[in-house]
């Protein structure tokens, strides 16, 4: 049964797996939430590949699980699946306290206040450069040259990533979580485990040439193998690698594919993108609808570590919880109208996407002002952006993104 071509009405409840990637590969998943938010909304279901788990689809289901780690731990994995039998990475993502708040602390420097306001200029250049080199009244590829290019810029200058090497770094992100018994990609696991050897090779070599930098050096690598905290990471490989992966993930695709939903939420909503036109500085409100709308990484997985009641459910110890985000963004319970994308909303930064609780997305700030600006200066260059054909989405059930979008800049 193709799930994304059935009538959510016509399925037993019980039936209902929204693990499958082709619902959000068609974007067809709304109505299949709805039914569970409305009937089920803490939903157990069974899937040859991921096994048992519990869906939580309502927002404030979520917001309980997301900020109780006592109860609901995020080890080993954030995914429905593990990460792999070939490389079984280890990440303070998907960590408990007291090893997560040791290893998110040694990084989170990168995205401090001081360090945000010197990124602003040097965003803001690279964005007019990029749209300055773009063909006018002609259908390119935005994913290729916007999206993909200024989140790509923006994680070589944090890492500090050779800038003639930098398509390597997306390049790995999207084979990182590629596998099927990951999040139902369709991804080779010969090809991947190649991938990230490569990955893993190239960014030891970085370790090497800056563990004697001096502290505060404001680069990730130099980040972590400067605080003593940190210093002996690259001694475990896989949880080395399991860092760097969870840095160019969360740098990458939650920014890339917002860049371009963005662009796709306007022009299905032509009234909202003439309300932008017509108020520029509506790009504040702008920015956190878009994430909302997307949602880029749409679940997370936790583990129950005890038998836990939830939403009328007996969740018992050992259980795999997964809080859906996508879901969670779109519950008439707690947003009104979600279903409708609302570039002026009264509390637009109330949304899922950037989680809660010790996990909440470490880079928010870094990712809201990659699109702030990009907005800023789409408008005072380009009357519109016309999307020019059908987009192709990612095979998913993790990332909610897009391999390409083509589309006419106007001016």
């Amino acid at each position: 049964m193709n799930i994304a071509l059935t009538d959510p009405a016509a399925v037993s409840i019980e039936d209902i797996d929204v693990s499958n990637p082709a619902l959000y590969q068609t974007d067809n998943w709304r109505p299949w939430f709805a039914r569970l938010r409305d009937e089920d909304p803490v939903h157990w279901t069974e899937n040859a590949d991921f096994g048992g788990f519990w869906s939580v689809t309502r927002f404030d289901d979520i917001v309980a699980v997301d900020k109780n780690h006592h109860d609901f731990s995020s080890e080993p994995a954030i995914t429905i699946g593990d990460y792999g039998d070939d490389l079984p990475v280890r990440q303070f993502i998907a960590m408990d306290p007291p090893l997560h708040d040791i290893q998110r602390k040694a990084v989170q420097g990168v995205v401090a206040p001081r360090n945000l306001a010197d990124l602003e200029t040097l965003i803001r250049h690279r964005v007019v450069a990029m749209l300055e080199a773009l063909p006018v009244g002609e259908a390119f590829d935005w994913v290729e040259h916007v999206s993909i290019n200024l989140t790509t810029q923006m994680l070589a200058t944090i890492f500090d990533f050779p800038f003639e090497d930098r398509a390597k770094l997306p390049f790995w992100s999207d084979m990182a979580t590629s596998l099927p018994e990951i999040a139902g990609g369709a991804g080779d696991n010969d090809a991947r485990t190649h991938a990230l050897q490569d990955c893993l090779e190239t960014f030891t070599a970085l370790w090497h040439e800056r563990k004697n930098n001096p502290p505060g050096t404001m680069d990730l690598i130099s980040m972590m193998a400067t605080n003593p905290n940190t210093a002996g990471m690259v001694d475990d490989p896989l949880e080395y690698l399991g860092n760097i992966i969870l840095l160019i993930v969360g740098g990458n695709d939650t920014t890339r594919n917002s860049i371009t939903g963005g662009v796709l939420a306007l022009n299905e909503n032509p009234d909202q993108y003439a309300k932008l036109k017509a108020n520029p500085e509506l790009v504040t409100s702008l920015v956190p609808e878009i994430i909302r709308w997307q949602t880029p990484l749409m679940h997370m997985r936790r583990l129950a570590n005890k038998d836990v009641e939830l939403g009328g459910k007996k969740i018992r110890q050992g259980d795999k919880v997964v809080m859906w985000y996508l879901s969670g963004n779109h519950d008439e319970r707690a947003i009104h109208n979600p279903n409708s994308f609302i570039i002026d909303r009264d509390n637009p930064r109330f949304h899922l996407s950037f989680g809660f609780g010790i996990h909440r997305c470490m880079g928010n700030r870094l990712g809201e002002m990659q699109l702030r600006i990009l907005w800023e200066e789409l408008l005072n260059r380009y009357s519109h952006v016309e999307v020019a054909g059908e987009p192709v989405r990612v095979q998913s059930n993790f990332v909610r993104g897009f391999e390409s979008m083509p589309v006419i800049l106007h001016q």
